[in-house]
């Protein structure tokens, strides 16, 4: 009987036993119907650019909605984050339109080439070449952003796509300040990024790599926009554009083909809905891990009165809802094009009341009672962003080009930056990647499937508030909401809930990885003392302690009953920007 079975059946088991406190929290936490509310006073946007947060706005004053506002802020950030996102990579979009309540979630993830074959990705030791799995042209998978945008515009915008997408091209043509993370971010994959001549030619163009500072122009990333805004889908899969992206991976070795870029299709999803002690969540489904992932966890906690716990205890119950959710994540989930993923068991608040059961509220679940491998923690090169306009339409989107300046290859004249999302499926079932994720058959590479990702654009409803909340950080992304998930539900507003102090637990390795200042001593040494491994900044001994902040979580927040918006930016990232202003949108 395999894991997922027997604990399905435990589930079952002890259903009818539980205490009461957690049959009531399961039983009240279904959502009802809310009064309508009126539309909010104005609009909120929060990105991880202040350039980006005010191209959003752009497009909002110029008659458009918040999907309009998302295209731009998104196209904003492909231009001035190149670090973390581009059109060369793929996102998440989770939209709610306020006219009917539709809410939609429109996966634009990257697809395999049919070329790339698992055996290609194998060195001679017969472990992970990482080589190819995360630099130069077999570690790009078909990119899905462009068609986003493009699906976005014509679907549901207000403008046409020229409009939305011309402060991105201004910020390509006119360039814009360098920032230290983008400097940092460069050194770090220096080596890799000067290989290719399209890239020497975007970031070396001032005759040396980025300082601080300096301004940034990208004229053949502009031109490719202006393809995109002037041709739609066509200006970048097909025509001039499409040649140039072939070219270049086919000349560094590569083997994408015409008819892959052309086939390319945005999937519309339906998103996942759970409740939370009187929140509605609306959130990533599959090929996210995050909406799953999320769902066992809060629905585990639901037993608990949180509130009420020491801060040790309850950092104790969150670290054993995510042990559990992360062990399912690494042997169940995938693309459900392509896999059979048991998404209603998963979620179910009767398999959530099973893990309940497993956990002592006193003492860690050691790891290696569950079986599996280690899974050291991914990286954090990702970008979200957060908008709620005046009619009470919203966007949570999170994009991504996976590592550092993705795979590091910019095909010649497109000024596109490749992803490198090849390295996010198993491509040697259980390897860890270069994240040291690892995974079996559910995420292992077919043509045209889409990896795994942990990327959880989130919606929080109630009767008198609605959040819209995401973050970059790799496999972290789904604690970091989760956190975030529960300061709202605490009471918090979106700043607070932005600059919340954050820890991680992720089945294996069996260790609580923290960011500074998110246990004082007194609550550290009671989870040592529970029995939990704990990785704080302060300890170097291990690969996988911290010594930096965690993520770019980015926030609006709509009070309903004060009719009031606000914003949350990660004071961590000191680029990014969230922002609430009165606007003048006409009726949609």
């Amino acid at each position: 009987m395999t894991f997922l079975p027997r604990l399905l059946w435990l589930a079952f088991l002890l259903v009818p036993v539980l205490p009461a406190a957690a049959a009531d929290a399961v039983a009240a936490d279904s959502p009802g119907t809310h009064a309508p509310a009126a539309q909010p006073r104005g609009a909120a946007i929060a990105s991880a650019h202040a350039l980006a947060t005010e191209a959003g706005f752009e497009a909002l004053e110029n008659g458009g909605n918040a999907f309009d506002a998302a295209v731009a802020v998104s196209a904003a950030l492909s231009v001035v984050e190149p670090i973390s996102s581009g059109l060369g990579g793929g996102g998440f979009f989770l939209l709610h339109r306020a006219s009917d309540g539709h809410d939609v979630f429109l996966d634009a993830r990257e697809t395999a080439p049919a070329a790339a074959d698992p055996a290609r990705y194998r060195g001679a030791d017969g472990k992970l070449d990482r080589e190819h799995s995360q630099n130069g042209p077999w570690a790009a998978a078909i990119p899905g952003l462009p068609a986003a945008l493009v699906h976005l515009a014509r679907d549901y915008g207000r403008l046409p796509l020229s409009a939305s997408l011309a402060p991105a091209i201004r910020l390509a043509r006119d360039g814009f300040p360098v920032y230290e993370r983008l400097e940092r971010g460069y050194a770090a994959r220096r080596e890799v990024m000067e290989r290719y001549p399209g890239t020497r030619a975007v970031f070396l163009a001032g005759g040396g790599p980025p300082r601080t500072g300096q301004v940034l122009k990208q004229p053949d990333l502009a031109r490719t926009l202006e393809a995109l805004a002037g041709r739609g889908f066509d200006g970048f899969y097909r025509g001039p554009v499409a040649k140039k992206l072939l070219a270049g991976v086919r000349a560094q070795g590569g083997r994408w083909t015409a008819e892959e870029l052309a086939g390319y299709t945005v999937k519309e999803r339906e998103p996942l809905r759970f409740a939370y002690r009187g929140w509605e969540i609306v959130t990533a489904p599959p090929p996210s891990s995050g909406g799953v992932a999320l769902a066992q966890m809060l629905q585990v906690l639901a037993g608990w009165d949180l509130g009420r716990l020491d801060p040790a205890h309850r950092a104790h119950l969150a670290v054993e809802a995510m042990r559990r959710a992360y062990r399912d994540r690494t042997f169940y989930l995938g693309d459900p094009d392509f896999a059979h993923v048991p998404v209603d068991v998963l979620t179910s608040p009767y398999y959530a009341a099973g893990l309940r059961a497993t956990i002592n509220p006193e003492k860690a679940t050691p790891s290696d009672s569950f079986s599996g491998l280690p899974t050291p923690l991914e990286d954090e090169e990702t970008t979200h962003f957060s908008i709620i306009d005046a009619q009470g339409n919203r966007v949570g989107a999170t994009q991504t080009v996976n590592l550092l300046f993705g795979s590091g290859l910019v095909p010649p004249g497109t000024g596109v930056l490749l992803n490198n999302e090849m390295d996010d499926f198993a491509l040697l079932p259980g390897q860890a990647n270069a994240f040291g994720v690892m995974g079996f058959e559910a995420n292992a590479p077919e043509p045209g499937k889409r990896p795994l990702s942990s990327m959880t654009p989130t919606f929080m409803v109630s009767p008198d508030k609605v959040a819209v909340l995401g973050t970059p950080g790799g496999s972290r992304i789904i604690t970091m909401v989760l956190l975030g998930v529960l300061g709202y539900a605490d009471g918090l507003g979106a700043q607070d809930v932005a600059a919340l102090p954050r820890y991680h637990h992720q089945w294996l390795p069996d260790v609580i990885l923290a960011e500074p200042g998110a246990f004082d001593a007194a609550t550290a040494a009671r989870l040592r003392a529970m029995g939990h491994a704990l990785q704080l900044p302060e300890d170097t001994v291990s690969a996988h302690a911290s010594s930096h902040a965690w993520g770019n979580l980015q926030t609006v927040l709509w009070d309903r009953g004060a009719n009031k918006l606000s914003s949350g930016s990660d004071p961590r990232n000191p680029a990014g920007k969230g922002e609430v202003r009165a606007t003048t949108e006409p009726a949609r």
